[in-house]
């Protein structure tokens, strides 16, 4: 049975630092790429990342009903391809996608047998610490970030694990989401994916 397994988290968790990584380690997932009207970050490509597209490209994804789900976090849209999930999943392989929290609950609704993961640090101190080396926000928009999280922590209720980034044990939270995939695949009823 393949699995649907969503990765979220407040900004700064290290959503996209633990993907590569387990990317790196050969974890066998397919992994979806994110849409987004958001500019590229220094070093982002398209395509890996995320896949960079117009406003206008991005309503018209929306008015076809491409997209699993999609939402605008901090004024730049963002939202999940929904042939591709759907053709991975036909195909018998595990998918992860990183979606932010609110689209976490959404998909929570949609696809009620997702596995949903909560990607979190240690303190709030962390989030402020990781944000601030990341250098990719004003001292508003950091602001901004590091009150969202707050709310974002009090969302993790809906998820089914937990998964705490502590600083350069990236690994270990690797194998953390690996003992959840072989948790998952022993269930004796399992979750199914089922698209409307």
């Amino acid at each position: 049975m393949s699995l649907l397994l969503i990765l979220s988290g407040p900004s700064g968790a290290g959503k996209d630092a633990l993907l590569t990584r387990m990317k790196e380690l050969g974890v066998p997932f397919y992994y979806v790429v994110t849409s987004t009207t958001r500019p590229p970050r220094t070093g982002e490509k398209d395509g890996v990342e995320y896949t960079f597209v117009s406003e206008s490209g991005f309503q018209d994804m929306l008015q076809r009903g491409d997209l699993i789900e999609s939402a605008k976090v901090y004024g730049y849209w963002y939202g999940v391809p929904k042939h591709e999930v759907k053709q991975a999943l036909d195909e018998g392989k595990d998918v992860v996608l990183k979606i932010d929290v609110q689209g976490a609950a959404t998909i929570r609704n949609l696809l009620p047998g997702a596995v949903l993961v909560f990607l979190t640090l240690p303190s709030l101190e962390e989030y402020e610490k990781r944000l601030r080396q990341r250098k990719t926000e004003s001292d508003t928009d950091l602001k901004v970030r590091l009150g969202r999280v707050n709310e974002e922590l009090r969302s993790m209720l809906i998820f089914d694990y937990v998964v705490v980034n502590r600083e350069d044990e990236l690994d270990g939270a690797v194998d953390q989401i690996r003992a959840i995939v072989a948790a998952e695949k022993c269930r004796v009823n399992p979750r199914i994916v089922q698209f409307k």
